[in-house]
């Protein structure tokens, strides 16, 4: 297994838990992710990877090149009505503010 595949398979299993929930979710068989997973993403059916790399929010064309790469959303958007937010849910907010940072390259 390549470098881009452990990554990929990690991430798909701290999102998924599995990698068997991970192909329920996209509608692909078990052994299809598996042969991916060892064989390589460039060896894969176009299919198939456009269903990995949308469900996970990945740009395509950088795991072809070998990197994982979350794709640019056109919008991000939050609406609560209700409410307000206690200080614990604002808390929160903050910290899964600080991760989502985090994950910048």
């Amino acid at each position: 297994m390549n470098n881009v595949e452990m990554e990929l398979r990690n991430l798909i299993l701290s999102k998924y838990g599995s990698l068997s929930d991970f192909c329920k979710k996209i509608d692909i068989p078990w052994t299809t992710l598996d042969s991916i997973l060892k064989r390589g993403v460039e060896k894969a059916n176009i299919k198939n990877i456009l269903k990995i790399t949308t469900e996970l929010g990945l740009d395509v064309e950088s795991l072809a090149s070998g990197k994982i790469v979350y794709s640019a959303p056109t919008t991000i958007a939050a609406h609560h009505e209700g409410d307000e937010f206690t200080s614990d849910e604002w808390e929160e907010i903050e910290k899964f503010k600080m991760f989502v940072k985090s994950k910048r390259k």
